[in-house]
């Protein structure tokens, strides 16, 4: 809930699924993993024809588009940085919440796991 994105970037990764992101700049030697959307899909099509440059894609991927992205909600305005744990995440917990979370997680394994081991 505490990051600094707007709420549909935040909604966009509860609905995305591990599946939903693109990488690009490979055939450039440095690659990048980003959700799935309107503009990594130009990119993408754009290496695919072969011998792209950066040259060819920078408006695209233009970091300043990717800002608008986290402003606005505009998914589909420029690329923005996921990857394939964005299928784990099934809400939008505060940061208190996710430790807590994550405490009684770890609790609970320890106990069905390891308490076999200390009694």
């Amino acid at each position: 809930k505490e990051a600094p994105i707007h709420e549909k970037v935040k909604q966009a990764l509860v609905s995305n699924d591990e599946r939903a992101t693109d990488m690009i700049f490979r055939t450039m030697h440095n690659s990048s993993r980003v959700a799935k959307n309107a503009i990594s899909q130009q990119v993408v099509e754009i290496e695919k024809r072969g011998g792209a440059k950066f040259e060819d894609v920078r408006d695209l991927v233009a970091g300043t588009r990717g800002g608008v992205v986290y402003d606005t909600g505009d998914t589909d305005y420029g690329i923005w940085s996921a990857g394939q744990t964005q299928g784990l995440i099934h809400d939008i917990p505060t940061c208190k919440d996710l430790v807590a979370r994550i405490v009684s997680e770890a609790q609970s394994i320890i106990r069905s796991r390891l308490d076999k081991l200390v009694a």
